[in-house]
């Protein structure tokens, strides 16, 4: 009876003992991720306002360009990473290279576990990438890698016709885009898309899977998947000249084009001496004219022929004007879009 008393009661200090080290160790949280942000663009600031409202990191530092001459006066702007940075009264660091010594000591000294990069614009060399001791940097990239690489993957995506694109967070080395992929999102390119309305698209995406990238990170779940070399494209930045429309394309090529560079650099095409800026089209049904060649204008459009099919443009912008219905332009530029009428760039 007393050996029974005695083991009963030893066996109540073993589950005391083990109920007591589960709550000890359920009240341990664990310690924040020290982040360093580094991104430049309204696309980035979203990312950056993702990880403020998230309790499981402290953001020691923001990175983001220079500030550069925007507007008519050129007066030098902020990014908008760098205002909402700002707001939070997060320390702002805009080197104009990380190259040199003295930068990269500044961003060691923060002593992060982790940089988070999106779309920054600046090269990272291998003493960055190699800075956050515990996790390196990691990318949040406009596309499902390894489609996509490089500085325009969400225009490049629109512009090619593609029917769906993503957020790809992965691992940054040294390579353009080449690192190991730790998440991917993935959502449907619709047939309205434009570079404006997919950014916030890949925004909404981009948001949650890098939280849970961070948090698989710190729980050492994560499961880097190394990148298919056979499928990369390369997403060049977007040069101005693109904007101009040949029209002996096809009328679904333009029309691509058109939501690929809305908000910029935005499409155009010359007609008489006038540029006007293309902000919206519809690709229509073939007709019987030389490319380029007005083919009907009214409320509903002003129809062009293409190399293939027509295209009909519904929101447009003269030069020095707002961006308008085709049917409000019309009202005081009959003469100008009046059926036969050719642009240039045909």
């Amino acid at each position: 009876m007393v050996i029974s008393t005695i083991v009963l009661a030893f066996i109540a200090f073993l589950w005391f003992v083990w109920r007591h080290f589960r709550k000890t160790k359920k009240a341990t949280p664990q310690a924040p991720l020290r982040i360093v942000f580094a991104g430049t663009p309204t696309f980035a600031a979203d990312h950056l306002q993702a990880l403020l409202n998230w309790p499981g990191c402290e953001v020691v530092g923001v990175y983001t360009q220079p500030d550069r001459p925007a507007g008519r006066g050129k007066k030098l702007s902020a990014s908008p990473v760098k205002e909402l940075a700002q707001q939070h009264q997060l320390p702002v660091y805009q080197p104009a290279s990380l190259r040199n010594a003295e930068a990269q000591a500044e961003l060691q000294a923060l002593q992060a576990d982790v940089m988070v990069v999106v779309a920054y614009g600046l090269i990272l060399p291998t003493q960055v990438l190699t800075a956050p001791k515990k996790f390196g940097c990691i990318n949040v990239h406009g596309s499902i890698l390894p489609r996509w690489r490089g500085a325009a993957p969400i225009q490049r995506a629109i512009e090619f016709g593609d029917s769906e694109t993503g957020v790809t967070i992965m691992q940054m080395d040294e390579g353009l885009d080449t690192g190991a992929m730790l998440t991917i999102a993935r959502c449907a390119i619709a047939s309205d898309d434009t570079t404006a309305s997919l950014y916030k698209k890949l925004a909404a995406l981009g948001a949650p899977s890098l939280i849970a990238t961070l948090q698989a990170l710190a729980q050492g779940t994560a499961q880097p998947e190394t990148q298919d070399e056979s499928r990369t494209c390369y997403a060049k930045k977007i040069d101005k000249q693109e904007a101009a429309l040949n029209w002996q394309l096809s009328a679904d090529e333009l029309d691509r084009q058109i939501r690929a560079f809305n908000p910029e650099p935005i499409a155009h095409a010359t007609l008489g001496e006038q540029r006007i800026k293309i902000y919206r089209a519809q690709p229509g049904a073939a007709v019987a004219a030389a490319p380029g060649t007005i083919v009907s204008a009214g409320a509903k459009g002003i129809e062009v022929a293409c190399g293939e099919g027509s295209l009909r443009i519904l929101d447009l912008q003269m030069p020095g004007g707002k961006v308008l219905r085709s049917g409000q332009v019309l009202n005081g530029h009959a003469e100008l879009f009046k059926p036969g009428n050719r642009f240039d760039h045909a």
